[in-house]
């Protein structure tokens, strides 16, 4: 006969605590873990605080179990049931701690997170100083899981530091280091470049792969060689890499990647479906949740409406900026536009093209008269007259034998009428 379940049982206190293993649900410290609240570790300091109730009970041990249908509150709070694992690339910058809650007060990264993200935790940290990329991820056992040794995650770092060393000095990390008691297992270090600095000395730029992730190991291994940090940015994680994610930006993985790389780390009951993140795009806090606008997001695309002087949007110039050296692109002018200057109703500067008259198609004016030929003779035989000019004239001495020309009858018509022109003599 199987007794009912008391998420209150003790049985540490009989000495009965393998009893748990066997029994229906899993330990607090497990499901708190899980639905991303803190490590199994920071679980254990909540409970010891009294900071933890299940069903309304606070709990005095991390030796309970939780089963379907209890109620497990942290500070008053409900815990949400567990959701598929996630996980958030996020480029930690400098000045922040990696904790919830500082007792020194300073800021932290999870306080300057966006708003609408749950609650997360961190694999590793990275301290005050260092930037660069930080996993995040909403269950706890999976942030374990990366966090030891026995993964063999290369952490890939790039390192400023001030001093002098050779090449042949950093190949000799491969086999190990031990400082100031503290064992640190093998280190591949490799210089990048060296800057002279003014004052004397060189800035050095190595990069640091190393797999074990000790507090404050890169600094320290690299002080014990004689080089100071003065810079240390982490570029990658096991697979994950910081990319072009400026600082304080955060962008989660997709579902499918999670599939792909983390098979046989993440249960099957926890693992994401789908191909695409809840958390679209990638976005940085413009301040720390709790202020004013506390949490809003610097989307990659259009900013929101109820954002404006968060994020300055030029405004359109009225007349366009050419670089130097470009032409500029001439003014279109209507052929009906009236001329530049004149108001309306005004006649037009040029005068318009007079137009000409019947009489000009047959009669020359401005052709001189040909040499060599006698002029035609003029209305009524007046000797003396002035020739005839042009068209008249040519009509006038029509050439009739060799040597001479008759002249011919006079015009009937008028000038300017119709037929005015004149015949041809009659033979």
């Amino acid at each position: 006969m199987t007794k009912p379940h008391d998420p209150l049982y003790e049985p540490e206190l009989e000495g009965q605590d393998g009893e748990l293993d066997g029994g229906p649900g899993e330990r607090v410290a497990k499901a708190l873990a899980r639905a991303g609240v803190a490590s199994r570790r920071e679980v254990e300091r909540l409970i010891e605080a009294g900071r933890v109730a299940i069903n309304g009970k606070v709990l005095t041990t991390p030796a309970v179990k939780v089963a379907p249908g209890d109620f497990l509150t942290v500070d008053g709070q409900l815990v949400a049931e567990r959701e598929p694992t996630r996980i958030f690339r996020y480029h930690k910058p400098t000045g922040l701690m990696t904790t919830h809650n500082d007792p020194k007060g300073r800021p932290t990264v999870f306080g300057s997170l966006p708003k609408d993200l749950p609650r997360l935790i961190s694999v590793g940290r990275l301290d005050l100083n260092s930037e660069g990329l930080l996993l995040l991820t909403n269950d706890g056992e999976l942030s374990r899981a990366l966090e030891t040794p026995s993964n063999a995650w290369v952490r890939r770092y790039r390192a400023r530091a001030f001093g002098d060393t050779t090449q042949a000095k950093l190949d000799t990390l491969k086999d190990g280091i031990t400082v100031e008691g503290v064992k640190y297992g093998a280190i591949d270090a490799k210089i990048d470049k060296a800057h002279e600095k003014a004052g004397g000395g060189k800035n050095i730029w190595i990069t640091v792969s190393l797999s074990e992730g000790k507090n404050r190991e890169v600094r320290r291994v690299l002080e014990a060689l004689g080089l100071k940090v003065n810079r240390l940015i982490r570029m990658s994680y096991g697979p994950f890499a910081l990319g072009p994610l400026e600082a304080g930006q955060i962008e989660e993985v997709g579902p499918r990647v999670i599939r792909e790389l983390m098979e046989g780390i993440i249960s099957e009951e926890n693992m994401p479906t789908g191909d695409r993140p809840k958390f679209g795009g990638i976005a940085s806090a413009v301040k720390a949740p709790g202020t004013a606008g506390g949490g809003d997001l610097q989307r990659r695309g259009a900013p929101r409406a109820d954002r404006t002087g968060v994020i300055d949007v030029p405004e359109k110039s009225e007349k366009p900026v050419y670089k130097a050296g470009w032409a500029k692109p001439k003014k279109k002018v209507s052929p009906h536009a009236p001329a530049k200057g004149a108001s309306k109703g005004a006649a037009p500067s040029k005068p318009k093209r007079a137009v000409k008259s019947i009489e000009s198609k047959f009669i020359d004016i401005g052709k001189p008269a040909a040499r060599g030929k006698p002029a035609a003779p003029s209305k009524g035989g007046r000797p003396g007259a002035k020739p005839a000019d042009g068209a008249a004239r040519r009509v006038a001495e029509k050439p009739g034998k060799p040597g001479g020309a008759r002249p011919g009858p006079r015009p009937t018509g008028g000038a300017g009428g119709r037929g005015s022109a004149p015949r041809g003599p009659k033979r």
